[in-house]
């Protein structure tokens, strides 16, 4: 690739390549205890225990937290991992 040559891709082309993006929900969960969520979180998306458990605590402090966004594939990946323990997630349009 020529260094001095900048390539774009427009928005048609990254929805094409990508697919619309959408995101996993995280709602609250009273079944499992705070390790467990995280290191489910760190299983699904490969994140470092300190940004899992500020996704778990928001689930917690507020009732749902946006674990991943991206696109619709690797979100039903992330979300299946989730669902392994029965942790309540839910896959949104971005």
């Amino acid at each position: 690739m020529d260094m001095g040559k900048i390539e774009t891709i427009d928005e048609t082309t990254t929805n094409i390549l990508m697919g619309h993006p959408h995101k996993v929900i995280l709602f609250n969960d009273e079944d499992h205890d705070m390790y467990e969520v995280c290191t489910q979180i760190e299983k699904a998306t490969g994140y470092n225990s300190q940004h899992a458990w500020a996704i778990m605590m928001e689930a917690n402090n507020t009732g749902r937290a946006i674990v991943f966004s991206g696109g619709l594939e690797r979100c039903e990946h992330v979300e299946a991992i989730l669902a392994e323990i029965r942790l309540s997630t839910k896959i949104e349009p971005a």
